[in-house]
């Protein structure tokens, strides 16, 4: 029997054809659009390859011009030593470093006393109104000890604050403020020199300016932070708050109703209170500084009290409620658990507070404690806090745990009369290298005098606890002294500027910097204890290497 598809085959034969056609025509329409989209595709990618190699092109034109076509700008040449020279001069204690000619390396500012400026200038005391001799403030260049700029600034100088900031729209972003001698008060742009402003001061004619200089919150709403002096008048600490932006007095003078001396501290508490901190008698005083602005001014301030503190020190000003010291010395705010803490340097003993509620964390009793001391780190997670106990052949170095007193290092080193202060430099490794002058030669117990008359610096890094390396001898009066990061990522310069002892017999004043890598590298390598393995070679090379770090 025949099958229906075969009988309709038979029945319509052209049909059958017809759809046929039909179907191979369908099947060729498929292949043709499949056929094109492949072409498409293709051309697709290849406009892709065209494109990335393009981009590649380009980019690479870009670093080709980048690279030899654009000079790059000139990397400023520091030189390892300069030193420059005044003859017939005097100088004082200030150096501070800042980047005056914006080349990334820090320069230096420091104060000279002369009939006339330097060579290069040619400027002289009747230029701004002043009698000869009178103080100049020069900025070095940091680079190569050449003179950026360079001005009289005040008769004599006394106190010198830089980096203050301006305000905004001033025509200097940061000034230098120098209270000087009798009674002048003048700003000068940190860049250029120029005079920002200028007044006579408001104190008595029997006024003690009491150091240092402090730089208080914004006061007078003006957007730049203002300046507190601390005088000491018949007896009595007086207070004067002056715009940092102009100069002007804000208010009165203020009696702080006790008698004190210098080394006064503007300490932040928890609370975010401020309060001015300074030596008395016999005690530490304080008194808020939200209290001294509304008592000069006559009107609220803006600033905080804390309540706690307030229960130890009356609305106006008096002794704190501790424990009775014979003298103090120094107050540091250093850096505690829950924020600062306290060190206050006594004729009896260290001692560290607690910053908030003042109790005593730690006393060490030190027998004489003449100068300032030094924090720095003893280990990456140990602080520590230098102090130099004692004077003359009874001078010991003594490194103590901040946190609990304890001695982690100490070292007998004779002092001399007028040796400078001692600094640290946090290292890449988060210790610190700790730089202190002594006696040219470490002398024994049995000596009654140092032999040698010459003031020796010595390094001291914690990796190496039996090493003391001598870097350097001067014979000169050293009036100034610092170990600084002149440049980030590079190595460390030691700034010395020597001078007269005396004011009043002027002579050859000389500032010079010195590579910290180069003093190691010709240094002395004095063996504190026996049976070290390493030679000198290998402990000049090991320190050579070291790397500083800036920590502000």
């Amino acid at each position: 029997m025949m099958d229906n598809k075969d009988l309709e085959a038979e029945v319509h034969p052209l049909k059958n054809e017809d759809g046929k056609l039909q179907e191979n025509l369908g099947k060729r329409l498929k292949k043709e659009d499949k056929l094109k989209s492949t072409l498409l595709q293709s051309r697709l990618s290849r406009c892709r390859t065209v494109a990335f190699f393009f981009s590649v092109f380009l980019c690479l034109l870009v670093v080709f011009v980048m690279s030899f076509v654009i000079p790059c700008p000139d990397r400023p040449v520091s030189q390892g030593t300069w030193s420059l020279s005044y003859n017939t001069a005097v100088t004082y204690d200030f150096l501070a470093t800042k980047d005056i000619n914006r080349d990334r390396i820090q320069d230096v500012l420091f104060l000279y006393k002369s009939t006339n400026s330097s060579n290069n200038s040619n400027q002289s005391c009747s230029d701004a109104g002043l009698s000869s001799p009178c103080s100049f403030m020069a900025a070095v260049s940091g680079a190569n000890g050449s003179i950026l700029w360079e001005r009289p600034a005040a008769q004599d100088g006394a106190l010198v604050l830089c980096g203050v900031p301006q305000l905004r729209d001033s025509r200097a972003s940061s000034a230098c403020v120098l209270m000087g001698r009798p009674g002048s008060f003048i700003a000068v742009d940190l860049f250029t020199g120029e005079t920002l402003w200028s007044h006579p001061s408001s104190f008595g004619r029997n006024a003690s300016i009491l150091s240092p200089l402090l730089e208080v919150p914004d006061l007078d709403a003006d957007g730049a932070p203002d300046l507190l002096v601390l005088t000491q008048e018949d007896k009595e600490v007086n207070s004067y708050l002056y715009s940092g932006s102009t100069g002007h007095q804000i208010g009165h003078r203020g009696s702080l109703g006790v008698s004190g001396t210098s080394g006064s501290l503007l300490y932040v508490t928890r609370a975010g209170a401020h309060y001015v901190l300074f030596p008395c008698a016999s005690s530490l005083c304080g008194c808020s500084l939200k209290g001294v602005h509304e008592k000069v001014t006559g009107r609220d301030s803006p600033l905080r009290r804390d309540s706690l503190w307030e229960d130890m020190v009356n609305s106006t000003c008096r002794r704190l409620l501790l424990h009775s010291f014979e003298a103090v010395y120094y107050l540091m705010s250093v850096p505690g658990e829950g924020g600062e803490d306290l060190l206050v340097v006594s004729s009896e003993a260290c001692v560290l507070l607690d910053g908030q509620e003042l109790a005593p964390q730690w006393v060490f009793s030190a027998a004489q404690v003449l100068r300032k001391p030094i924090l720095g780190h003893y280990k990456p997670d140990t602080s520590a806090v230098l102090i130099e106990n004692g004077t003359g052949l009874h001078r010991q170095i003594l490194l103590l745990d901040l946190s609990t007193g304890a001695v982690l290092w100490s070292q007998a080193l004779p002092g001399l009369p007028r040796d400078p202060q001692s600094v640290s430099l946090l290292t890449a490794d988060h210790r610190s290298a700790f730089f202190f002058w002594g006696s040219h030669e470490l002398v024994d117990a049995n000596q009654t005098e140092p032999g040698d008359t010459q003031h020796s610096l010595y390094m001291f890094h914690p990796t190496l606890p039996g090493v003391l390396l001598q870097l350097a001898n001067i014979s000169a009066n050293i009036v100034a002294f610092q170990v600084t990061l002149l440049e980030p990522g590079r190595h460390a310069a030691c700034i010395l500027l020597t001078g007269p002892a005396s004011p009043d017999a002027p002579g050859l004043v000389s500032m010079a910097k010195h590579k910290v890598q180069d003093l190691i590298l010709s240094s002395r390598v004095v063996h504190l204890t026996e049976g070290g393995s390493d030679s000198d070679d290998a402990i000049r090379d090991r320190l050579s290497r070291l790397r500083y770090w800036s920590e502000t």
